[in-house]
């Protein structure tokens, strides 16, 4: 008979897990993926768990990490009836020791994913073998994971792989799977001929299995074999059950519904301080903003704007892509810049996107300015010397730009989705915990209203000062987010009992 003594310890015990991503910082990043799973394997390891993160060793870690050792003996790793030698690097980062797996001709490359806008034609191949080789890397070093914890696309195999090939392999009976969906619009699609060099049963390859609109989706193949699958926030995960926000994949989410979790990030606050940030012009405190107005000077007489302490700033450091409201931007473009503000924008993608804001930008020399660059100096220094953080997202999974904006004292002004509807508090919701402001409709008249209601805030001080200390001051470690997660992993391990 199981006492509640014996339930305390089993919750308490130490886990081991194998975390398997395409990137993760501060080693190789694109996005908000790479900021979580270099964020959650060190917060785990800090409450007493065994945690091994595995990923490629792309050209540019080499950079971050320089030379590692190369592993003496080499990884004999089956995939679609072909055996690939691999060998692998070993390092240590806060506590968690990473394995990057060293196979040049796939990922010894100048980027992670593409080049000039085009997907490497051989990405099924290239994250379907981190996938087999992450799992052979844990027999290879004798470690049974309680719980394998895959990320996107690049990782969905993961679960596919333990529920097709090892069913009849004892070494894993005991290991469960997570599967995190950063962002459902990046599906991992490719041909269905795919499947054999993959090593996919055909019977899958079909809408009940992996089968998507005529092709194969690592994602849908994780989100269907995992144990568990989880989203980045709580209204992303309802959300993607709808046949608006679902791409597709609604019916397969609703039918895990019982499996399917949205936790939101947390946020590394020693990597995110204005207290600690040496790349300010001087540093600040929620108990000291003194700090803040220079950092306001020097950027205005950094980026050309008017020299005006009174004007409040507008800003965004953002993909400058869709799914981030720029055609919202655009189109009120002019309402905008006729507000009493300075507007400064930050970041790449859409090529069209780009040539239309710098160009929009022209038309108000010393009020807008638009950087064409990824620079994690320069965002810092905008995070900083800014007042309001502008994010209009048509749909958003949980959101980095809007939690370190509140950490830097940057009100954020959020369309009413995802990550940014769990996080952001309006003060006409709750105005004594109000960190920001929140519109509704993804419509250019809805933002405006926001703007407006961010901007005569802005114009009394005691209230914008209220909301910006309560911002400031508010708990986002990742402390709670790693106990939600071991929640999650031990969901895995019961559902294998």
């Amino acid at each position: 008979m199981t006492t509640q003594e014996d339930k305390r310890t089993s919750i308490s015990a130490p886990m081991k897990l194998l975390m398997v991503a395409s990137e993760a910082a501060p080693f190789a990043k694109t996005g908000g993926l790479a900021d979580v799973v270099g964020s959650l394997p060190p917060a785990l390891c800090s409450l007493g768990h065994d945690v091994r993160l595995v990923l490629p060793w792309y050209r540019r870690v080499q950079a971050v990490t320089g030379e590692l050792p190369l592993s003496q003996n080499k990884l004999s790793v089956p995939m679609g009836g072909h055996s690939y030698k691999m060998g692998y690097r070993t390092g240590e980062f806060q506590g968690v020791q990473v394995y990057f797996l060293d196979y040049p001709e796939y990922y010894d490359r100048d980027e992670l994913y593409g080049e000039q806008g085009h997907d490497y034609p051989d990405n099924a191949e290239r994250f379907g073998l981190l996938s087999s080789a992450a799992i052979e890397l844990a027999r290879h070093l004798d470690f049974i994971p309680d719980v394998i914890h895959a990320h996107d696309w690049q990782a969905g195999l993961i679960p596919l792989y333990l529920h097709q090939q090892l069913w009849r392999d004892a070494y894993f009976a005991g290991t469960g799977s997570l599967f995190s969906i950063h962002n459902l619009g990046y599906q991992g699609t490719f041909p269905l001929e795919t499947a054999q060099v993959l090593g996919i049963d055909q019977s899958l390859l079909r809408s009940e299995g992996i089968e998507y609109h005529g092709k194969l989706s690592l994602l849908k193949a994780g989100i269907r074999f995992a144990s568990q699958v989880n989203t980045v926030s709580p209204t992303y995960c309802q959300e993607i059950q709808t046949q608006e926000q679902g791409m597709g994949l609604d019916g397969l989410l609703r039918s895990r519904a019982d499996h399917l979790h949205g936790l939101l990030n947390g946020l590394d606050g020693k990597l995110w301080s204005p207290a600690q940030d040496h790349t300010l012009s001087q540093t600040y405190s929620p108990e000291d903003l003194s700090g803040k107005a220079v950092c306001k000077q020097k950027l205005q007489e950094e980026l050309g704007l008017q020299i005006e302490p009174e004007t409040a700033i507008v800003a965004m450091v953002t993909r400058l892509d869709t799914q981030k409201g720029i055609d919202l931007v655009l189109e009120s473009w002019e309402k905008i810049l006729s507000r009493k503000l300075q507007l400064v924008i930050l970041g790449t993608g859409n090529p069209d996107y780009e040539r239309r804001l710098a160009e929009a930008a022209d038309f108000y020399p010393g009020q807008a300015k638009v950087l064409l660059r990824f620079d994690d100096a320069q965002s810092r220094r905008i995070y900083a010397g800014s007042d309001l953080f502008l994010m209009p997202s048509r749909y958003e999974p949980c959101g980095l730009g809007q939690l370190i904006a509140l950490r830097y004292g940057c009100v954020p002004l959020v369309h009413a989705t995802g990550g940014l509807a769990d996080t952001i508090i309006d003060p006409q919701i709750a105005p004594e915990t109000a960190n920001g402001f929140v519109f509704e409709e993804y419509q250019h008249a809805s933002l405006l209203q926001g703007l407006d209601r961010a901007l005569e805030a802005y114009r009394e001080p005691p209230l914008w000062q209220k909301i910006r200390h309560q911002g400031m001051t508010q708990d986002m470690s990742w402390h709670q987010a790693a106990e939600q997660y071991l929640d999650l992993y031990r969901l895995c391990k019961k559902g294998l009992q």
